[in-house]
């Protein structure tokens, strides 16, 4: 059974950084994607930055710039490292992993707030 397990949420002043891990119980190049996502309170969870089936990185337009997404393969753990974050940014992240087949597998979220 996949599990995903994400850590490095917390409190964080505006301008501050914060890296999110997501350790994977499997190998993660067994997934054809894998990313983070996010959910602020009162709206849909939305993509964040994801490497897609090519590889490639791909983030949505708010982290263009201030997130990088990265990955150690020998770890199998996924990161996402955010800069210069605002309060816009507090939200409750979650890592995702798609096999490519059967259901894709979520983390449990890890709380991100963006405050002074």
């Amino acid at each position: 059974q996949v599990q995903l397990v994400e850590s490095g949420g917390g409190l964080v002043q505006p301008g501050g950084s914060r890296r999110l891990s997501c350790a994977s119980s499997v190998n993660i190049d067994s997934f054809i994607s894998m990313g983070w996502y996010r959910q602020i309170p009162g709206k849909l969870r939305e993509m964040v930055a994801m490497f897609t089936s090519g590889g490639w990185p791909r983030y949505e337009g708010f982290a263009n710039g201030r997130f990088t997404i990265s990955k150690d393969n020998t770890n199998n753990t996924l990161y996402l490292q955010m800069n210069n974050l605002s309060p816009a940014d507090t939200a409750v992240y979650y890592c995702h992993a798609d096999p490519g087949w059967g259901p894709v597998h979520w983390g449990q979220g890890t709380q991100v707030t963006v405050a002074s």
